[in-house]
């Protein structure tokens, strides 16, 4: 099986087809990963549809020195990101704690594991679009996405060190923002620990 920069080399050369195979190899990876960000399937078709395009038209500047994927999903995220940017949010998280109540949300888990319900994780994601731009781009790539912090980096273009410290203040701001939502169990051990013991007498 070639690998993806054989398959660059030969669409370079002009085989089309070359290119058609990267295409058919990440495509669903593509769409399932973007989808995951805009919350819109055909929306993610779109995205990808797009990147894709201008993947080959811009095929000479990928030099390898990341990923095939990770390049092609670096364009596909900007646009992503832009198509965001166009977006008015239906709801704000003041009007979603009116209809929803101070229902508790343990972000420890996610949408994905199923314990969040519906209406939580819709929360969560209006929370991660009232985030400052800078800051939900790293929070999307590593808890969404899963991504490394070196892959981010790539994506981002910026310092791994960047990475982290966007990351922390990332998590920092998103708790502000769901902190009506959150719910801080404490076991009993914690609980004794809070609590000031009285000086003997």
């Amino acid at each position: 099986m070639k690998d993806d920069f054989q398959f660059v080399e030969a669409a370079l050369a002009g085989q089309k087809e070359a290119f058609g195979q990267l295409v058919e190899r990440y495509q669903d990876r593509l769409i399932h990963a973007i989808s995951r960000y805009l919350g819109s399937v055909e929306d993610a078709h779109d995205v990808a549809q797009d990147a894709f395009v201008q993947a080959y038209t811009r095929l000479a500047s990928f030099r390898g020195e990341a990923a095939f994927y990770t390049w092609l999903y670096r364009i596909a995220f900007n646009l992503a990101m832009t198509r965001v940017r166009r977006r008015r949010p239906m709801q704000s998280l003041d009007q979603a704690k009116d209809s929803l109540g101070n229902e508790p949300i343990d972000l420890g888990a996610t949408a994905e594991t199923g314990i969040l319900r519906e209406e939580q994780a819709r929360v969560v994601h209006m929370a991660l679009g009232q985030l400052d731009e800078e800051f939900r781009q790293v929070i999307v790539l590593r808890e969404l996405e899963g991504c490394a912090y070196e892959q981010i980096a790539q994506i981002l273009e910026i310092p791994v060190g960047t990475v982290r410290s966007r990351l922390y203040r990332a998590r920092i701001q998103l708790r502000d923002l769901l902190a009506p939502w959150l719910t801080v169990e404490m076991g009993e051990t914690d609980q004794q620990q809070a609590t000031p013991r009285k000086a003997a007498r």
